[in-house]
């Protein structure tokens, strides 16, 4: 089983990618997201699952390796950018500009993400990714309202 948890915890080895492993991670799971977007009951069921077996992994093998968090536990990278591009159209603009926004977020951690990470059992690693996600997909969302109304459209 700990070999299963690593497995999962890393992205299948994405972790230990030498360069920026969150963000080789993140793009792992863009293409996973643009694999599955137009098919909106399966996006949202794979990345629940992503979401729940990331949760349980990377808890036992944070606990197992004892290090918080540690740089190359990557499924919370993996899994959570599936909600910055839920209910989003998908094209070249908005996927880049979502891609940055997630990994801009994620790396400075805008309240309340920090103080998340402190959580145990792999909620820390989880949630502020989550949010991270969630902060990217509402900014894109808000994009998409402000320019349609100055085009117009909305």
């Amino acid at each position: 089983m700990k070999k299963i948890h690593r497995l999962i915890s890393t992205a299948f080895g994405l972790g230990y990618f030498p360069v920026a492993p969150g963000t080789a991670g993140s793009v792992a799971g863009l293409a996973l997201c643009l694999l599955l977007h137009k098919y909106v009951f399966l996006y949202i069921a794979v990345f629940i699952i992503l979401f729940v077996l990331g949760l349980v992994s990377s808890g036992k093998f944070e606990t197992e390796i004892g290090i918080q968090d540690a740089s190359f536990i990557v499924i919370d990278e993996f899994a959570c950018i599936f909600l910055v591009y839920l209910g989003l159209p998908i094209n070249v603009p908005l996927v880049v500009a979502g891609f940055l926004l997630y990994r801009i977020i994620d790396i400075i951690k805008l309240p309340p993400m920090k103080s998340l990470e402190n959580l145990k059992w792999g909620w820390g690693i989880m949630l502020d990714d989550l949010v991270a996600a969630i902060y990217s997909n509402i900014l894109l969302h808000t994009f998409i309202y402000f320019h349609a109304k100055l085009l117009g459209q909305g």
